[in-house]
Formats: C-alpha cells, sequence, structure tokens
C-alpha cells in the first residue's frame, strides 16, 4: 500500500482485499457483514461492473501501481469478460470512463461495441436516466482522446436535458413508464455528473446550470442530519422517502458531485459534503457508527425495518405519497436496522471522490480511519 495515502484511503485499500475474489480475479457483488463463513457473494454481472467502478477509483489513488501492481491487465480483463454476460447498459459509460481517467485505451471489440450502441440513438432513448448519464460521462471523459466522439456526446447531452430533465430541477429515472414521475438519488447523481463533465469539457453553459440547479435541490432537501434521501418526487422536486439512507451515497457518491458544485459556487455545497460524511459517525438517526474497523468495511445503509424496508412495498406506496404529500418524514432510530453487507464499488467512490485531495482533512485523516487493525496479509 503507498504510504502516502490519506487513513481514508488506506481504510478502503484494506476494505477491497477483504472483497477480492482471487480465483475469479476481480471484487465481489456483496461482502456479508453476518459472520457467515464465506462472506463474499459473486454475482458475475454486478462483480465486473463493480470492479470497474473500483478501477475508476484507482485512477485517484497515489502510486497507484503500488497499491494494484496488474491494475492496466485487470482493467483489459474486465472490459472484455463483459462482452460475454448480459450487463447493465451503464457499464459502458462506466468502463469508457474509467479508460479515460486511467489513461489506458478501450480493448477494441469493447469500442465495437460502444460504437454499435451510439449508432442506435433511439436505444439509447429508452434507457434509464442512469445509464444515459454514465454514457455521457464516458463520451464526455474521452473527447480529450477522440475529439470525434463529440456529436455522440453532443447528441447524449440533449438526450439528457430533453428526456429526463424534470419541469423543475430533478431528474426522472426513466423517460416513460411508472418511473416517469419518480426518481432515486443515484438518478441525480449519475445525470448531474455527466451534465458537469460535458459541461466542463465543452464549457457549456446550460448543462452546468443544469447541475447547479439538481445540486442546489438536493442540498435544500438534505435531511436534518445530513441524510441524503433516496426516492423522489422528480416533477414536484419533494421527497417521497428517505430510505434506504445509503452509506455510499453519504461518503462517495454525493461528494463525487458536490466537488463540481462547490467548484462551480453552488450555495452551502461545502457545508452539506461535511453534514453528509458526519452521518457516517453517529451523527445519524440511529446513533451508531456505520463502520466495521475490525474489517475496515462499511455498513451498507440504514433502512426501514419490516415491511416498509421492502423495494415492493416501498413502489406500491410511492404512488399514493405523490398524490396525498404524506411521506416523506424520517422514521426515527427505533424504525430503523443496519443492512449488514458492503458492496465493493462503494470503496471505489471513496477513492474516487477522495484520491489525491488534501484539502479536506477533516475528512480523509478523521482518527476513524486511522487504523492498524489489520496486517497487509489480512
Amino acid at each position: 500500500m503507498p504510504t502516502d495515502t490519506s487513513p481514508l484511503l488506506a481504510y478502503a485499500l484494506r476494505g477491497l482485499r477483504r472483497c477480492w475474489q482471487p480465483g475469479l480475479g476481480r471484487w465481489s457483488h456483496k461482502f456479508h457483514l453476518d459472520g457467515r463463513s464465506e462472506p463474499n457473494e459473486s454475482v458475475p454481472p454486478s462483480d465486473l461492473y463493480y470492479s470497474m467502478n473500483c478501477l475508476l477509483g484507482f485512477a485517484r489513488v497515489p502510486r497507484r501501481a503500488e497499491a494494484l501492481p496488474d491494475w492496466a491487465g485487470l482493467f483489459d480483463r474486465i472490459a472484455l469478460a463483459m462482452l460475454g454476460e448480459q450487463v447493465r447498459n451503464r457499464v459502458w459509460g462506466m468502463t469508457l470512463w474509467a479508460g479515460a481517467e486511467l489513461d489506458r485505451a478501450i480493448p477494441g471489440p469493447v469500442w465495437d461495441r460502444v460504437r454499435g450502441i451510439l449508432d442506435a440513438p433511439a436505444q439509447i432513448a429508452a434507457w434509464t436516466a442512469q445509464d444515459a448519464g454514465l454514457l455521457l460521462s464516458g463520451l464526455s471523459r474521452q473527447l480529450s482522446r477522440d475529439p470525434g466522439l463529440r456529436p455522440a456526446a453532443r447528441g447524449l447531452r440533449d438526450l439528457v436535458l430533453a428526456r429526463f430533465k424534470g419541469p423543475r430541477t430533478l431528474f426522472f429515472d426513466a423517460a416513460h413508464g411508472p418511473r416517469r414521475e419518480f426518481a432515486s438519488f443515484a438518478t441525480q447523481v449519475y445525470s448531474a455528473l455527466a451534465l458537469y463533465h460535458f459541461g466542463e469539457a465543452e464549457h457549456d453553459d446550460e448543462a452546468l446550470a443544469a447541475a447547479n440547479d439538481c445540486l442546489a435541490t438536493l442540498i435544500r432537501l438534505q435531511g436534518p442530519r445530513g441524510e441524503w434521501p433516496w426516492f423522489y418526487l422528480a416533477r414536484a422536486d419533494r421527497v417521497i422517502d428517505f430510505y434506504e439512507v445509503y452509506s455510499v451515497h453519504q461518503h462517495g457518491m454525493a461528494p463525487a458531485i458536490l466537488h463540481h458544485a462547490i467548484a462551480h459556487g453552488v450555495p452551502d455545497a461545502r457545508a452539506a459534503m461535511q453534514r453528509g460524511f458526519d452521518w457516517l459517525f453517529g451523527a445519524n438517526e440511529m446513533g451508531v457508527s456505520m463502520l466495521r474497523p475490525d474489517l475496515s468495511l462499511i455498513y451498507r445503509s440504514q433502512a426501514r425495518a419490516g415491511w416498509r424496508g421492502r423495494r415492493a412495498a416501498r413502489a406500491a406506496m410511492a404512488p399514493l405519497a405523490a398524490v396525498t404529500g404524506l411521506g416523506g418524514g424520517l422514521a426515527g432510530g427505533q424504525a430503523l436496522r443496519l443492512t449488514p453487507e458492503m458492496r465493493s464499488y462503494e470503496f471505489g467512490w471513496v477513492l474516487w471522490s477522495w484520491g489525491g485531495r488534501p484539502d479536506w482533512p477533516g475528512i480523509t485523516h478523521r482518527p476513524e480511519f486511522a487504523t492498524e487493525r489489520l496486517s497487509d496479509a489480512a
């Protein structure tokens, strides 16, 4: 492990070693924190996507080759393995983005698949906002390597603004269907991040303004303890349900967009970053730390206990909440439970958001991360 990494990055790198599957040569879909004998669970399409997300994070690890000596070969193998699995559409955008940040050429067969997608814009219009947003991020980050991608990136930017942006500031999950009215926090992250990437690459004021407006609303809707809500009524810029509150949003994904928001002068973005991160350490409804320092891992979320914690129940309740205006409140610590798992991509976001950042010592050097509990062989 590089000796000049921050305690936060060192914690994440140790945790990723826990999630590594040596027999498969990739990070796992899920690490169970319930004490089972084999904690890593493999779901091949998810393993591959999460591994590419982790590789994106390694682009910001100081002296990357010390932390991951075979990073270049691993990138190629993961990218090519995606061609043989039923992966989500978003993997192609993540691969383009990671390749650009790692300064690694995209394998030819993968480029062939991506160019086939770009030649069928009607197909992309049927994707989710998360899928389209990640593809736009990937294309935008590739523009410096291949300016010929500019028309495709511009067309995708137009699609995101025309098909996924709501009437106010938030983005819809889908351009049509039952999820047209609703949106997750992840949708806001991938949509705003894509517009920041394109806007900064192409000096596009409209794209940047849409991203800034989205961030201003997210900050306004942030919970009193720094919680980032999970589910929104996009057309009304309103929270439908806070739960689950995911640790990855607090420590990695929200920071990824807040760094851009701070750079572009969005009010209260810096304070929102700190509030969100403090939530991990007990400033939350349950009053507990989300860290598992014995494993260098982090509990995935705080969820509603019982039936209301299930996705199907939430989906059934969403239309009623949208019509009545009920819901959207916090549950109280006694009504919540910890989710005893972690997914490897969560540390990919930590590495991406906090690698090479000396300007946030109150986050990157928190004493909770400065553990010597695990040896390098652990």
